[in-house]
């Protein structure tokens, strides 16, 4: 009889998804499946799917190969961009290491050059992103989706049809649709989970292998989690906090050591990866990626009324205390964008707001403590 995993072991599984898929990643590679690494939540990872590519998440959140990245960047450069490069550069990223080709996406002048750099020693496919959302910008952005297919035929001689992309985008659909299911219990209040364990799943399902198997897994988990909330099952009441621009786990730490939880993340790996779905009943179903790709509110959009959207949405839905904005260092974009966020946080949604500007290293956790803390308690 199988045992009953408790909550917490599922949790960690999550949490140590990464390093169990660098175990299979070999395996994949022996039995000749290609493998596509990418960097961003642009990518439009059901073309890949579609020719029974494997996808993954590259690494690109530790400042381990940071020096190493820096004797060919600039030191002022986005944390972000010198990680990618340094486990690219020093082949420590097993998913680097076995992918065939990496996706890269001009979001910024930083990551434009990193993939010419990286183009020396792997091959790297970069889609021409446009940095607004009309409809010249979507009719470029579908047009690039086109062409990432046709280079994967290609490049692979393979033929991609139709009907092998609205396979995967049915597969892609159930699994944000699970995810997000699994992120709307934490409207529920007091919170069932920590945000942290909340986190956990949302990054482990990045370097999920096999993304058909996501939606099942996800949802028995949310299952679980609901029928415990139902038996009295679920943490004290405490301040409730949303996450957006990034989500380092020292943050989200500083935020639930310091008495508040983290119930919602509006970034790359929370809401705005997963809130909309590709329309599978499109005619055009290549319109129709592009449409769902092309929404993202991502900061390198002028102007970005998708961002204040979502999380405007966020905020109510979620019952939300108060805002922390994650920005990374010389992350540009993000950093000039935190005027009007603190702005809509404060004035249109008239809740306290605070900014953290931080990087990868753990050497300003002491810092982060005690302003975060001190905003907690002021809520």
């Amino acid at each position: 009889m199988e045992l009953v995993k408790e909550l917490p072991e599922i949790f960690e599984e999550f949490a140590e998804q990464r390093q169990k898929s660098f175990l299979v990643m070999k395996e994949i590679k022996d039995k000749g499946i290609p493998v596509i690494g990418a960097y961003c939540t642009y990518f439009p990872q059901e073309i890949a799917m579609a020719m029974g590519a494997v996808t993954v998440g590259l690494c690109s959140t530790s400042d381990e190969t940071i020096p190493e990245a820096e004797k060919d960047l600039p030191k002022n450069l986005c944390p972000l961009i010198k990680s990618s490069y340094g486990f690219a550069k020093t082949d420590k990223c097993p998913f680097f290491y076995f992918s065939d080709v990496v996706v890269g996406e001009t979001t910024c002048d930083g990551k434009k050059k990193m993939y010419e750099y990286m183009s020396e020693f792997k091959d790297v496919f970069v889609m021409e992103l446009p940095n607004t959302q009309g409809p010249e910008a979507l009719k470029l952005w579908k047009k690039e989706i086109i062409r990432f297919k046709e280079y994967l035929e290609k490049r692979f001689e393979v033929t991609i049809t139709d009907e092998d992309v609205r396979k995967a985008v049915k597969i892609e659909n159930e699994a944000r649709k699970a995810l997000k299911r699994l992120y709307e219990v934490m409207q529920h209040d007091p919170a069932p989970i920590s945000g942290h364990d909340l986190f956990k799943v949302l990054y482990g399902s990045t370097f999920k292998l096999n993304r058909s198997e996501i939606a099942g897994e996800v949802n028995a988990l949310v299952d679980k989690i609901e029928a415990e909330y139902a038996s009295g099952k679920m943490l004290e009441k405490k301040p409730r906090i949303l996450i957006t621009g990034g989500a380092t786990e020292k943050v989200i730490r500083a935020v639930e050591d310091n008495g508040g939880v983290v119930v919602t993340y509006e970034n790359c790996t929370g809401a705005k990866s997963i809130d909309r779905l590709v329309d599978e009943n499109a005619e055009d179903i290549y319109q129709a990626i592009a449409e769902r790709y092309l929404a993202i509110g991502c900061s390198v959009m002028t102007p970005n009324p998708n961002r204040f959207d979502l999380m405007g949405r966020l905020i109510d839905e979620y019952q939300v205390d108060g805002v922390l904005e994650m920005t990374l260092q010389a992350c540009h974009t993000y950093n000039v964008e935190t005027r009007a966020i603190r702005k809509f946080v404060n004035e249109e949604k008239g809740i306290p707001y605070i900014n953290v500007e931080t990087d990868y290293s753990q050497a300003d956790v002491g810092q982060l403590n005690t302003r975060i803390a001190a905003f907690i308690e002021m809520l």
